[in-house]
């Protein structure tokens, strides 16, 4: 059971506290409930942008690392299509600094046409380096946009195209901050060896200041049902066939989440997984093969991705992913291999949890997705998964008109 303490600033900044007296570091997690889905059409890659020009000075600390080095500490940072989360960790008897250094750059950055080019610069790198020139760099822009006909899932993080990150003028980026990151807007996170009173006292003195803003009010547009199978082929310059098939799944709120998360882990969860069983090992069709969902905050997408061996052709690996499927679709799963999905989910989950940061991290998570203490209440949610809910799943999931796939040729 991990504990912890909430409460709230008037400023809308909700503040929770988690002691942990075994360990001599402190972490503070700020987490804005912001992502790429919440980007205007024809202006994406924003939140990402913003994690990189979260680090580029704020309006009254010219350089973030340079304090927390000194301090001792270390810090990063992730956007996702959902959120846009910061952390530092760093010896607790100096966690003034962490609150500082975090609460000045809520207050504002400083926004400047250097820092804005120098990270622009860093991010349409990126953007070239992992999405453009990469192997394969490119398969979840274009799976995305097979997939998703409506909602703002239907673009990467990084943006939808370079234009958008390249075209963002410093009155774009200012609307976009003081849009978002906002303390109403926010979670505080602050774990390890300090007191609830402590961190009550710190939160007060550094982000009971800052103006609220105005409460951002997501109104995304509903992807529809999909009734019909979409594909889509792409022939690139890589050193293997792939195929990419994905279908639509739950919300993270969903108790259904769950029964999907347990299926990756039977179709893909390790060596001993039925896909990697029986397409990499017995058949020898893919050199490896994945089953996998991003655990998106709105409904996602569950997917099965593969190398394919030289020389074997895409009608066969499909054909040998859609028997996999079936089998699973006839039978079921045993009472036996449910439990060790299940044991080996537990055992993850405990590892994870080992971490202050990663109790942090996972503590700001929840409360985004409505409740903290769902970091002690997911543990059953798994074990009260059935072998039946299980197999009418995948009869519900694994239906070709909710399926999408993409064909990606090598150049031979």
């Amino acid at each position: 059971m991990i504990q912890f303490e909430k409460f709230s600033l008037n400023n809308g900044l909700r503040v929770i506290v988690h002691t942990d007296k075994s360990t001599p570091m402190a972490v503070v997690n700020v987490i804005y409930d912001v992502g790429s889905r919440d980007e205007d059409p024809a202006k994406t890659g924003f939140a990402h942008l913003f994690e990189h020009l979260m680090f580029g000075g704020s309006i009254n600390i010219p350089e973030y690392d340079e304090p927390l080095q000194k301090a001792g500490g270390e810090n990063n940072a992730f956007t996702s299509n959902d959120v846009t989360n910061y952390y530092c960790q760093l010896p607790a008897e100096n966690i003034e600094t962490a609150f500082w250094l975090e609460s000045d750059r809520m207050l504002s950055l400083a926004f400047s046409k250097k820092s804005l080019e120098v990270q622009r610069k860093v991010v349409c790198e990126e953007f070239k380096e992992h999405y453009i020139n990469k192997p394969y760099g490119d398969v979840w822009h274009k799976m995305r946009e097979l997939a998703f006909t409506t909602h703002p899932y239907r673009w990467m993080t990084i943006g939808k195209e370079l234009k958008h990150v390249e075209d963002a003028t410093l009155e774009d980026v200012k609307a976009f901050f003081f849009k978002h990151y906002r303390p109403c807007n926010a979670v505080l996170v602050v774990a390890g060896n300090i007191s609830t009173e402590r961190a009550k006292e710190l939160a007060e003195k550094w982000f009971g200041p800052i103006p609220a803003g105005d409460a951002y009010l997501r109104n995304l547009p509903q992807e529809p049902a999909q009734t019909a199978a979409r594909k889509a082929t792409v022939k690139a310059n890589v050193p293997l066939d792939a195929l990419y098939k994905c279908w639509h799944i739950y919300s993270r709120t969903d108790k259904k989440y769950y029964v999907v998360d347990l299926i990756t882990e039977i179709l893909s969860g390790g060596g001993s997984s039925r896909l990697y069983q029986s397409l990499v090992k017995e058949q020898k069709l893919f050199s490896n093969i994945e089953c996998y969902h991003l655990g998106s905050t709105d409904a996602g997408l569950l997917t099965i991705e593969g190398k394919l061996v030289k020389g074997v052709t895409m009608e066969a690996a499909e054909a040998a992913i859609e028997a996999e499927i079936k089998k699973l679709q006839a039978t079921g799963i045993s009472e036996r291999e449910l439990e060790k999905v299940k044991n080996k989910t537990e055992s993850m989950m405990a590892f994870e949890d080992m971490s202050v940061m990663n109790r942090a991290a996972s503590l700001a998570m929840y409360e985004l997705l409505g409740d903290a203490d769902l970091i002690n209440k997911e543990l059953d949610r798994y074990r009260a998964v059935t072998a039946t809910e299980l197999m009418e799943e995948c009869n519900i999931i694994f239906n070709e008109n909710n399926s999408n796939t993409l064909y990606y040729y090598a150049n031979n």
